[in-house]
């Protein structure tokens, strides 16, 4: 699951528009637009919304869910390490 200020945050952070999410993720700006106006999780179709995840992971974003190792807990988003992990 991804929400709707999941994807603006992570769009932020990367410093990054709508349109090059889109291409990113291989989906049209006006599903980018959808998505993001969605209220609380993302709502639409499965493949789009693995798509958008793909492309933010691929990116260098880590989508933090509900329950995930997080310091300060609950939903976020966050720069994943250029250090390799042992």
């Amino acid at each position: 699951m991804i929400t709707s200020a999941q994807m603006r945050a992570a769009r932020a952070l990367l410093n990054i528009d709508q349109k090059t999410l889109a291409g990113l993720a291989g989906l049209s700006v006006p599903t980018i637009q959808r998505m993001e106006s969605s209220s609380g999780n993302v709502r639409g179709v499965v493949d789009s919304l693995t798509k958008v995840v793909e492309a933010l992971d691929f990116a260098g974003v880590d989508l933090i869910s509900d329950g995930a190792n997080s310091p300060e807990g609950g939903r976020g988003v966050r720069l994943k390490s250029k250090t390799p992990k042992p």
